[in-house]
């Protein structure tokens, strides 16, 4: 089976000592794919370097993640240059497949209304760079769907994946009708999980992404694990059961998804 993991974090330093290892494991289990998310500025050149040295694999998506916001440099009034401006500059002069990890997190703390509204600034600045440069998008979003859905209307050309999606079916369905898939992981595999599992059981496979977002959100046969990218097998299986599906059909329709999302 081919198996594409369409969000995972493995430029962080979680896999300097084993990044190699980690690939070929995945490889092994048939991950033909592993897109990797970048979430800071700073982060943007280990993304490339991850990359440059396993082309072969691994994907790169640039942008600014909403729980970092006191990294940015994004204050509407600054002078001179700001993270967003150094965003687009950095995908006219690098390969990109998605603009990623982007989005809205109300959930976190420091989520004061002031946070909020930055976050809602930054976070269309880059819708605007994503509609403009014809990339896809990867959201991260909590505890603001309704929100990040009511602005992503303003961009009808634009189309991309909500990572590790936990909304409602009513969500889930606006958010298919505007042509976004829905990325699940881990999570879905642990027995508690009842609504996400009525959830898939209810969504439609092609609009379903498989991910890992390693080092996070490992499945239940890794619990308290560092997750990796050969473990979305395990999401396959679990969407496989859920649905009633062959596994294989399963992997062929979420690679076919990630495929043409990021034109792979």
């Amino acid at each position: 089976m081919q198996l594409i993991d369409s969000h995972s974090h493995l430029d962080f330093s979680d896999f300097d000592d084993d990044r190699s290892i980690v690939i070929s494991r995945a490889v092994d289990m048939g991950v033909s794919d592993i897109i990797v998310s970048a979430t800071t500025s700073s982060r943007w050149k280990l993304v490339k370097k991850v990359y440059e040295e396993y082309s072969d694999v691994c994907h790169p998506a640039y942008g600014l993640h909403p729980m970092f916001m006191n990294e940015y440099r994004c204050n509407k009034e600054l002078k001179g240059e700001n993270d967003t401006d150094r965003l687009k500059l950095y995908l006219d002069h690098n390969h990109a497949v998605a603009i990623g990890e982007i989005g809205l997190d109300f959930f976190i703390p420091e989520a004061t209304q002031n946070n909020k509204n930055a976050q809602l600034d930054l976070f269309i600045a880059q819708l605007k760079i994503a509609s403009e440069m014809d990339l896809p998008v990867i959201i991260h979003a909590r505890k603001s769907l309704d929100i990040v859905l009511k602005h992503l209307r303003k961009f009808p050309r634009l189309r991309g994946s909500i990572h590790s999606f936990s909304g409602s079916l009513q969500q889930a369905k606006q958010l298919i009708d505007l042509g976004y898939s829905l990325g699940f992981g881990g999570p879905i595999t642990y027995s508690r999980a009842t609504r996400l599992q009525r959830l898939i059981k209810e969504l439609p496979l092609e609009s379903l992404l498989v991910e890992s977002d390693a080092p996070d959100q490992a499945d239940s046969s890794h619990h308290l694990q560092r997750n990796e990218p050969a473990y979305i097998i395990k999401v396959i299986e679990k969407i496989a059961e859920i649905k009633q599906l062959d596994v294989t059909l399963v992997a062929q329709v979420t690679t076919q998804n990630s495929t043409e999302l990021f034109k792979l």
